[in-house]
Parts: structure tokens; sequence; C-alpha cells
């Protein structure tokens, strides 16, 4: 489903000269009032059978006239909306085919459009092209005109299910009259739409009437309601809705309503069978995965967080200037917090992790994992709790499994997936679905794996189940840890030996991670070896500050006068410190402070200060150590002296976009010189403007431009900015609290 763009569809104030509401009740009395409140000026009328709902529209406003008979109105209208029952949809539209005049666009509100439609169909022999069935997601336990609201739209959704021959001019229309009310539209199909009211709405509502009629009939029913909490109230709240529309609901869309149901008894039987056995892995598993996805929902309704990043569009606006000092702690490392919970999952035994990143990328990882049967408590504060099921012990998903934005994730998930009994569909947002995973693929193809990919080698990814993998010698043919940590995970369940090696040494958070949990992996030169059939143990990971989100800070602190930052807590595994080496190789001031190992890991606090940075020609041992960290080194190379090289860079052509390019293009904007060849860049540093650029969905690109302004001669706006949440969910904040001036805006305000 997709989201369509508010901003690109005239308003219904400018076109409509005239509407009709037929059914003056709550949906079309909020649907007149929110018209009213947004200024349109055009006639109303409304349609009732019930005198005193068209007396009572018109003395509230709501109507300039009405009555039973809705061909003395239709003259002076170009647009209908069918606010009527299900069930009576199918006269009201016989005789609207035969009054109709042209140019006329109808619509309806109804919550089943299967049986619409079918009405439809019957009536008339077709769906007409005039007509946009449509469902506003909004009500109310009131009924009739009185009940008017005109915020009742406000930030909701309604969908719409047209047709195949649908005439796009109505469409447009029907969209312009919903967005005038400030509802959100999105298009399914007739059956995709109903397939999700029934599990979303029919079904609570069915669940809400059967427990309060079960109550009600007990003999002790009023001490049950006189002492019944908060939880119950709000539960049954719906159950006080109109008897009769949702009698009609359930038999219109009987069939859905009943899947749904069928699928609840399921669930309520598999808790059933937990508590009389004392299963409290079991029970924790189900309500933590009922307790995420109920967050999760909140998030969707507040368009905050994750699995929602495609219908956000967020814009970064840096201003010019700014401070760098203070004290901060940035985010968990985020390879480190997804490698803790896959191998926690697949451990026997409990894991405690802390510091775990909770960004979007690592929440899709740790649902994913509940999603396979595994009970984990939190994130709260970054902590979290992971009851291990074994390497063997994973559920077959009841769907595909959402990896959000995470390329580290859908890379090292299909080498785990791979080992598995069942089959499995890995899929992400629209970024990652764009990302090539051939490199993946296609070594474990020769493991043994059977996999199905999309166009062009890019997700979805589909995993069959059942397969006898072998250990291979493989030469990755360019540096990635993400490619060596897919097969080292396959390698656990394959029969002998894995190798794999590298041209260039890249970060080995998988290797010393798999020996913390009891699965050694050894290493001679650049190859790394795992040997199949082993196991993993529990036990506890800190993860330290991600030194990947420390860069923006570390190149900020550095090309800003006066700066003096300490980032404490910052991992400094040998394999992704290139961003210091360069930094410092470029002139930068950064100090390694109080030293020490955490979960095996190298941990320091870092105190970096300005310095004056002069162009250098990166060296090639450090590319993959700093691969992730590019974007912001390309910022340093802006305010240098000189000219900075960077070549043997061709994994930043494959990364959440084409980095190279983008930063270039967002380079020139700015007014930096910059020569861009197959592998990487020249920038020559200097004096910069103000502008706006494009990130292309990458939150390393947008943080990297919004420091970017702390040296630029204006205002930097930054678009498409909602995946920073990915890696950084706090990075405006955090910027603010050094004396970075970041602010977050939805674009086209």
């Amino acid at each position: 489903m997709s989201e369509q763009d508010i901003s690109k569809t005239p308003s219904v104030l400018s076109e409509e000269p005239g509407i009709l509401v037929i059914g003056l009740g709550l949906i079309g009395g909020s649907l007149l009032a929110a018209l009213r409140d947004a200024g349109y000026a055009g006639r109303c009328f409304g349609v009732d059978l019930n005198p005193n709902e068209v007396s009572l529209g018109q003395r509230m406003g709501l109507i300039d006239d009405g009555g039973p008979d809705l061909a003395a109105f239709l003259p002076y209208v170009s647009l209908i909306v069918l606010a009527v029952p299900v069930m009576a949809i199918a006269p009201v539209m016989a005789q609207l085919s035969q009054l109709r005049r042209h140019g006329q666009v109808v619509t309806d509100v109804g919550s089943t459009k299967s049986a619409i439609r079918d009405q439809i169909r019957s009536a008339l022999g077709r769906v007409p092209n005039w007509l946009v069935l449509g469902h506003p997601i909004a009500g109310a336990e009131k009924s009739g005109v009185e009940a008017a609201n005109p915020t009742l739209y406000q930030h909701h959704r309604v969908i719409v299910t047209p047709e195949v021959d649908t005439d796009p001019e109505a469409l447009r229309r029907i969209e312009s009259l919903w967005r005038t009310c400030g509802a959100h539209i999105e298009r399914l199909t007739v059956e995709r739409h109903d397939e999700v009211l029934a599990r979303t709405s029919h079904l609570p509502h069915l669940l809400a009437f059967s427990l309060v009629n079960t109550l009600a009939r007990q003999d002790d029913r009023l001490d049950i309601f006189r002492y019944a909490a908060g939880g119950f109230r709000d539960f049954t709240r719906i159950a006080g809705s109109d008897p009769v529309m949702w009698r009609d609901i359930y038999l219109a869309n009987r069939e859905a309503v009943l899947e749904a149901l069928a699928e609840f008894e399921a669930g309520v039987s598999e808790l059933r069978t937990a508590v009389a056995g004392g299963d409290s892995d079991a029970m924790l598993g189900i309500f933590s995965r009922a307790s995420h996805a109920r967050h999760y929902f909140d998030r969707l309704l507040s368009q905050k967080s994750y699995q929602v990043m495609e219908t956000r569009n967020v814009m970064y606006r840096a201003s010019a200037g700014g401070q760098v000092r203070g004290n901060i702690r940035v985010p968990g490392d985020k390879s480190m917090s997804h490698r803790s919970i896959m191998l926690g999952a697949l451990a026997e035994g409990v894991t405690t992790v802390e510091g775990f990143l909770e960004g979007e990328d690592s929440l899709a990882t740790l649902q994913a994992f509940r999603e396979m049967g595994v009970a984990i408590e939190g994130p709260q504060a970054g902590r979290v709790v992971i009851h291990g099921v074994g390497l063997h012990g994973l559920k077959q998903p009841k769907g595909a499994l959402y990896l959000g934005n995470s390329g580290t994730s859908m890379r090292l998930f299909a080498g785990l997936m791979a080992g598995q009994s069942f089959d499995v569909t890995l899929t992400g947002d629209d970024s990652l679905n764009r990302r090539p995973m051939g490199r993946v693929a296609d070594p474990l193809r020769l493991m043994g794996a059977v996999i199905d990919t999309g166009e062009g080698g890019r997700p979805p990814l589909t995993i069959r189940g059942g397969q006898r993998l072998a250990g291979i010698d493989y030469d990755l043919p360019m540096a990635s840890a993400q490619v060596k940590s897919c097969l080292l995970l396959a390698g656990m369940y394959a029969t002998g030996a894995t190798s794999v090696r590298e041209p260039a040494p890249t970060r080995d958070h998988t290797e010393r991670m798999l020996t913390a949990f009891g699965y050694p992996v050894t290493r001679h030169e650049d190859v790394a070896h795992i040997e199949g059939g082993g196991s993993l143990t529990g036990g506890f990971i800190d993860v330290p500050a991600d030194i990947s989100s420390a860069a923006f800070f570390l190149v900020a602190a550095s090309i800003t006068p006066g700066a003096d930052l300490t980032l404490e807590h910052v991992g400094i595994n040998p394999t992704r410190i290139g961003v210091i080496n360069i930094l410092r190789e470029m002139g930068a001031s950064i100090e390694l402070l109080n030293e020490r190992k955490v979960s095996g890991e190298p941990v320091a606090d870092l105190r970096v200060r300005h310095a004056e940075l002069h162009g250098i020609d990166i060296p090639a041992d450090q590319v993959p150590l700093a691969i992730d960290e590019f974007p912001v080194l390309f910022i340093a190379a802006a305010n240098a002296r000189g000219t900075t090289r960077l070549r043997d860079a061709l994994e930043l052509r494959v990364k959440e976009s084409d980095r190279i390019k983008a930063m270039a293009d967002g380079l020139e904007v700015l007014g930096v010189v910059n020569t861009v060849v197959e592998d990487g860049i020249d920038i020559v540093g200097g004096r910069y403007q103000g502008g706006e650029v494009e990130s292309l969905g990458d939150h390393r690109i947008a943080m990297a431009f919004a420091v970017a302004a702390l040296r630029a001669e204006g205002d930097i706006t930054i678009r498409d900015c909602a995946n920073v949440a990915t890696s950084f969910p706090n990075f405006p904040a955090l910027a603010g609290d050094v004396g970075m001036q970041v602010e977050v805006v939805s674009e086209g305000a």
C-alpha cells in the first residue's frame, strides 16, 4: 500500500460547486463538518429518511437544504457521498445510475468493500467508472448527525479501492475531498481491504461484544462490572457501538471475519496450553510480541517509527555555524546490537544485552526473532534479555520477515536462514529492496542453499528450508564484513569447515562475538575459519557506543573553531578505527582516554578538539576500516586545505545509496569542487555556501550534511531524512546538546 502525497492534489474547496451526503449519521455529518471547518463555501445537501436528522443538520449549519428525496438535490451537486448502511447501498446506486448527470462523481464510506461491490454488480451489471469505493478509518461510539465531529478524519487514513477502469479524474476528486478533511489516503484492492479490516476492526469489535455479553449473563455481573478496572473499560468500550450496523458488517464480511476468528482461536489455544503447562518462556514470547506490536501500533498512529519510514517525509534544516563542546555518549554500536540479538536468540540459555541500540534497524532484527518464536524482554533503556532457543529452535514465521532498512540484517539473516528447516522470505523497505544481494546469495548457493531473489538479484529473498549445507573455501571478491559474516553464520549449520578469505581486513564483530558465545572462530592471516555442528551458550554482552555514530561528532569537532568534545565509551575495534586513523592523518586532534576491554571489545573515551585539516591521499588499507564513515569524511575533506583523494572504494556504490555520487551531488550544490571517478572521488577543500541537498533516504548522508552546516556560509536543508532513525534515533537532539542547530520538520512545512 502506498500513501499518496497530500501536497500534490488540489483541494476540493476550489473545484466542487455542491456536495450531497446521503445518510446524515456520524460519518456523513462529520464529513460535512470537516468541509465547513476547512472553509468549503459550496452548497451542501443532505438526504435522510429521518426528518429530525435533516432538521438538526440544518440547525448545525452542516447542510443548506435536505430531505428524503435525492432527486431533488442532484441538479445542484457534482459530488455525492453514500453514507448509508452497507445493505442499503445497492438500491441507492440503482437510483443514482438512472438520475446521475454527466461529470458527477460518487463515493461511499462502507467498511466492507467486497459485499458492496457485489451488490452494485448485481444491481447494475458492473461497477461504474464514476464510482470510487472508499472507507474512512475513523469513528466513535456515538451515532447520528448530532455527534458530527469536524476533526474526526484529521491524521486518520481513508482507504480507497478503485477498480482497474475507475476514471482517474473521479479518483483524484475523491482523494481531494478526504485530504480537505485532513485525512491521509491509501489505495488497496477490495480483497486486501476486507482482509485487513476483518482483523483490525471487525474482529476486535466481535470479541468486545462477546466478552461483555458473556459477563453480562453472569449471576454476579453487578460486582464484575463494579470492580472492573481501566483495562476492561478500554477493551470493551467499542461494544457500545451500533448493534445493527455491526450485524450488517458481519453478514457482509462473513468469510474474512471467520478466517480472522479462526486465527484468533488458534492463538488463544496456544496461550491456554502455555498457561496450563506453566510454560513461562512461551507466555513471555507471546506477551513480548504482543507488547512490541502494540507499541508499533502507537508509532504507526503518530507516524514516528519503524516500518513507516516510507510514509514519512522528514527534512532537516541545519543552521549555519554553531559550536561543538561537552561530553556525550552516542547510541550503541549497530553492528554489535544486531549480532547480540542474533546469537543470543540461537544460544542455549539466557543472554542479557546492555547498551542495545534502539534504532529502527536493530528493532527490526529484534522483532524478526520474536516472530520466529524467541522470547525477548525489552528493550528498556538499552537493556534486552533474550531467552535463547538454540541453533535449531527457531519456528517458521507467519509471513515474510520485514527487516526495515537494514542491509546488515538482510545479509546476515540470509546466512542464518539458509540452515533452517523451514522456508522464509526476507524483505525490507523500498531502499533495502533496491540493494543487490547476489554477493551473499551466490556463495550460499555454493554451500547448497536454495535462494530465490527478486529482479536483478534484489530482495525479497526467499530461502528454502531443509537443505543440507556443506562448508566451502571462499575468496571474497571485495572486502565486506557482511558477506563474511553471512558465510560464517551459515557455516555453523554446514557439514565440515567454512573458510572465508578477505582481500583486506574488515570489521570482526561476528568472529569476536561468536567466540564470546562459546563458538570458536579461528583466524590465520587473511582467512576466517569455522567448523559446523557447534553450539552457542548465552551470556552477557555490553555494547559500546558506535564509532560510526561517533564519527559525525569527530568531524564536527575537528572542523569547528574552539571545539572541545569528549565522546564516552566508544568501541575502538581495530577493524573499525579507519575514521580515526584517516582524520589523524589529515591533522585532527583525537586522544584515546581510559582504554579498556568490555565483552571482548576494546573501548575508550575519545577527546577531539578543533584542528586545521589538510587534504591527503586516503591510504587504501584504511578504506575497508572506514567504509561506513566516508560520507562525513567527505565533509572533513571539504573543510581541509588542498585536495583529498579516495580510491578503491567501489563498495560505496552499493550501500544504502551510491554514496559517492550522492555526496558529490550534494557537495556540488554547496559549491565544493569535486571530481568523481569510478572507485572514488577527489574533493578540494575551501569555503562553501548553504543550499538544499538530497540524502536519497540514506541516513549517513543526511547526518553528514548536517555536520557540514557548522562551516557553511548559509543554512543547509537536507531532504528525505526519515531513515536517520535506522542508526541514530536521537541525532538531532544530541547534536543540539553540543551546540549544533538541526531542526526536524515535515517536508512541505
